[in-house]
């Protein structure tokens, strides 16, 4: 067996607006729900140029000043796969919505409302993290044979 890790670096970024925040209504693959803007990181770029590229494709704005709010990822022992997502929050933008963007219609909704919006569990799980205080850390083991989530743990500081 090999010790080689396969490492994949994606970013999200939350907008927010006074009492919204800019969600992407995602309805492809088999990912589906609501969910802040962000995408993979492209090689050789920065973590954070990755976060504000993404924002500009998906919905048409421009960040700034991102705030770095936590980690999150998914470790699959069985294939050696370590997926990292790095996350972000800003009140910082300008520019005008994309009308279709590529991954979904993006929306301005309430904060309240978007905890009973659809999404996956585990943005569901991070979610009100953007709004706490702290960083946080959730790391996933993914249980390879039943193809779901196994152990998580979840740090705050």
């Amino acid at each position: 067996m090999s010790d080689q890790v396969n490492y994949k670096i994606w970013t999200m970024c939350m907008i927010q607006n006074g009492d919204k925040v800019l969600l992407l209504d995602r309805q492809l693959d088999h990912f589906k729900g609501y969910l802040p803007p962000g995408g993979k990181v492209d090689f050789p770029e920065s973590i954070v140029e990755g976060a504000i590229r993404e924002v500009k494709e998906e919905t048409g704005l421009d960040v700034s000043n991102l705030k770095y709010k936590g980690l999150y990822e998914y470790v699959n022992p069985a294939v050696r796969d370590r997926y990292m997502i790095f996350h972000y929050i800003t009140t910082d933008f300008k520019g005008e919505l994309l009308n279709d963007g590529p991954e979904g219609k993006a929306v301005w909704v309430s904060i309240e409302e978007a905890c009973h919006l659809p999404m996956q569990e585990s943005v569901r799980r991070r979610f009100p993290l953007f709004f706490q205080e702290g960083i946080f850390e959730i790391q996933v083991v993914w249980n390879h044979a039943e193809n779901k989530e196994g152990r998580v743990s979840i740090n705050i500081s």
